[in-house]
Parts: structure tokens; C-alpha cells; sequence
């Protein structure tokens, strides 16, 4: 969200939070900053898109025409963490 910047600490916290709630079994590998999520107009958020970004097939994102910010996506491929 706005004014919250993606510091060290808070990526510490972060996985600390996901490890109580979630269990050690749930800690994240990586975790990647976006100013928001790939949704449609209507809101919904293109889980497919973000399937294909995390499995490094950007070039096969398929039919992005409904995309409510495209600049999302860009975003999103530009600053991926590539394992």
C-alpha cells in the first residue's frame, strides 16, 4: 500500500508473521514488492497472470486486453525474482 516503504525489516517481519500463523511449512522463499495486483476492470485479480510471471513464462501472459493497469504487469515482470 502507499507510503509503506519495502524495507529489510519489514521482509523479516513479514515471513516472521507467515511462520506463526501459517506454520514453518508456509515461509515464503522469496517475496516481491508491487505497488498492486493485476486485476480486470470489474476488479478481479488475474491469478494466471501472476502464475506465469512466477514460472518465468512472461512471454506467454496470454490475452491481457482486460487488464484494468497494464502498468501492473510491467511492473511486476520488470522487478520479478527470478530463482
Amino acid at each position: 500500500k502507499g507510503g509503506i516503504e519495502p524495507t529489510e525489516a519489514l521482509r523479516k517481519d513479514l515471513i516472521a508473521h507467515v511462520r506463526k500463523e501459517n506454520g514453518p511449512i508456509a515461509s515464503p522463499d522469496v517475496l516481491q514488492w508491487a505497488p498492486g495486483l493485476p486485476k480486470t476492470r470489474s476488479g478481479k485479480i488475474m491469478r494466471r497472470i501472476l502464475r506465469k510471471i512466477a514460472a518465468n513464462e512472461v512471454d506467454q501472459l496470454g490475452d491481457t486486453s482486460t487488464l484494468a493497469d497494464p502498468n501492473v504487469v510491467t511492473d511486476l515482470v520488470d522487478n520479478r525474482a527470478v530463482k
